[in-house]
């Protein structure tokens, strides 16, 4: 028995173009939207996978500022918020965010230093810069910072929890910084709760031949906004695993990104998201290889139901010109469990170099396979059931990389819960 099968309580039947994901969907109802971007000279090369190509702006020259000033005010037209609704961001891009951000709860083992800093630390702001109005909006305004550094040479064995519990709906702005030095080891879980209004700011720095793993929940109240740029930046031989899951919330919108700065390091970004009637989740990737010898892997999995449920994946990966040796793959699916929602699915990948090992990307979005649950039915199994099962086979894949056990039991039980709700 497979490890999903003994999960799901079911001995899944193989069936002919079904893997143990429930990655088959009804071909009738699926939609690739792969874009490809790629400097001129790319553009004078075969396209063998018949992939639109869209020549724009590099990643590369994107402003980027702490100060919220050097952006313009947004109009809803420019290309990273054509998708998100403005008028649910709670005034995060327009107002100044002076209300008290919820203060981090942390659990760590004694080995781990806890600070909180003022904007003037000297380590505030190494590992990224805001890309954009929000981000900046809060890095001009969050009063002070929590750090949490892993020492040198230090592997934990419990992981290390933050805990961000919202308790009004006055716009907020907030930033914490975890460090995990040189040779060290560590699990981190930053769980978001309650009601909030939030701009955030989250930098992940991984020394050389470091290993972090970050565990970020978005499990908030129905009335919540929360607008979250996290930006890794990896040492030489680096190891960071990024799962993002969100599934409370009215308009959530995660900015995770992974900047390469020396050979030899790999990041791997996973994120699951369940989306109900009328909320929007918004996940924006960004992988910048720019050193040579480093590996990348996305995959990003949701599924929606409720009329006017919206999700919007953006994944950008770019390719510098002296970042030989790349391997780098993302993935998004997406599966709508009825009529009504709607899913945004967007790959980029730029590259500057022909000398890497291997990139690649692909998405899909669509419906369950009707054939598919007909042959669960045939086994004995009612239709109902037949569905959630699927469901959860193919959110499976991301919980079973959290590798916190008794969280990934509680997430599976959440979303057992929604599956529940809808009779799905």
């Amino acid at each position: 028995m497979s490890t999903n099968e003994e999960t799901l309580g079911y001995h899944s039947p193989i069936i002919p173009g079904m893997d143990q994901e429930g990655e088959k969907l009804a071909s009738e109802h699926v939609h690739d939207d792969t874009i490809l971007r790629a400097t001129e000279e790319h553009h004078q090369g075969s396209n063998p996978n018949n992939v639109q190509k869209v020549l724009d702006a590099s990643r590369a020259e994107r402003k980027t500022s702490y100060n919220v000033e050097d952006f313009e005010p947004l109009t809803g037209r420019e290309e990273d918020w054509r998708f998100t609704p403005l008028k649910r961001l709670g005034g995060l891009h327009l107002d100044t965010l002076q209300a008290q951000a919820p203060a981090p709860k942390i659990q760590a083992p004694s080995e781990v230093i806890l600070e909180e800093v003022s904007r003037e630390d000297e380590r505030i702001g190494t590992a990224g810069v805001p890309e954009d109005r929000v981000a900046a909006n809060a890095w001009t305004h969050f009063k002070a910072a929590t750090v949490v550094t892993i020492p040198a040479e230090t592997e934990l064995t419990e992981h290390i929890e933050i805990d961000i519990d919202g308790q009004h709906r006055d716009a907020a702005a907030q930033h914490i910084l975890i460090e995990a030095k040189p040779f060290s080891k560590a699990v981190v879980v930053i769980r978001h709760t309650g009601s909030a209004v939030l701009a955030q700011n989250i930098e992940f720095l991984v020394q050389d031949s470091a290993q972090l793993s970050v565990i970020t929940l978005q499990q908030w109240n129905d009335d919540a906004i929360h607008a979250s740029a996290q930006y890794a930046k990896l040492g030489r031989d680096a190891r960071f695993k990024h799962v993002c899951v969100s599934l409370g919330g009215d308009m959530v919108r995660v900015t995770p990104s992974t900047k390469f700065t020396k050979p030899g390091a790999e990041t791997e970004m996973y994120g699951l998201y369940f989306v109900d009637a009328g909320q929007h989740i918004e996940s924006r990737l960004f992988v910048d290889h720019s050193v040579p010898n480093c590996k990348s892997r996305v995959t990003y999995k949701g599924a929606l139901q409720g009329k006017a449920a919206h999700s919007v994946w953006v994944g950008d990966v770019l390719i510098g010109k002296e970042a030989e040796g790349t391997d780098t793959y993302e993935l998004n699916r997406n599966l709508l469990l009825e009529i009504g929602p709607r899913a945004d699915s967007v790959p980029n990948l730029e590259i500057e170099t022909g000398r890497i090992e291997g990139a690649g990307h692909a998405s899909t979005t669509g419906q369950l396979d009707d054939e598919h649950l007909w042959y669960l039915r045939a086994r004995g199994i009612p239709e109902a059931e037949a569905r959630r099962l699927v469901v959860r086979g193919f959110l499976n894949e991301i919980i079973q990389q959290i590798r916190v056990p008794e969280l990934e039991t509680e997430l599976t039980d959440a979303l057992e819960a929604e599956l529940a709700l809808s009779n799905n």
